[in-house]
């Protein structure tokens, strides 16, 4: 059997790497770009669903979010019938740089896909949403506290 796997978590974390040394400039540590990107594309989210789009858990969301929301990225707001819900949303702080972002985003694209093909390309992404819909299953039983049998 192929090992795809292998070859996606050594290109998630190479282009994670280089995003963490050039988003230093910008103030944003390891991987928050992500959670800035996903609640900008997505104002008034809450913490469950920031978690089910970028696939941590509820600790590792509520870390992010604080450490955002302390450097000014990002803003909690009460929901105003449930006090207990807080929506997130990017501040002014957090609208400027997405467009940084977005292009780093960009270029990691044109340069990954180098030599492709439109219709490769396409295919590429359209195995890839497949695969992660196979994994969808198992990352949400296994997230609540589910076994998977190997």
């Amino acid at each position: 059997m192929v090992d795809i796997l292998r070859e996606v978590g050594m290109i998630e974390r190479a282009l994670d790497s280089m995003s963490n040394i050039e988003f230093k400039q910008i103030d944003l540590a390891r991987g928050q770009y992500l959670y800035v990107v996903r609640i900008y594309e997505n104002p008034g989210i809450i913490s469950e669903q920031l978690s089910g789009l970028i696939k941590v858990d509820r600790t590792t969301i509520a870390r992010a979010v604080k450490k955002l929301e302390q450097k000014g990225f990002i803003e909690r707001r009460s929901d105003p019938t449930n006090k207990k819900i807080k929506h997130l949303y990017v501040t002014e702080k957090g609208k400027q740089i997405y467009p940084f972002i977005i292009r780093e985003n960009s270029h990691s694209n044109d340069v990954a896909l180098q030599g492709f093909s439109e219709q490769e390309a396409q295919q590429v992404h359209d195995y890839l949403v497949r695969i992660r819909h196979n994994i969808d299953h198992d990352w949400n039983f296994v997230k609540h506290g589910g076994k998977r049998q190997y």
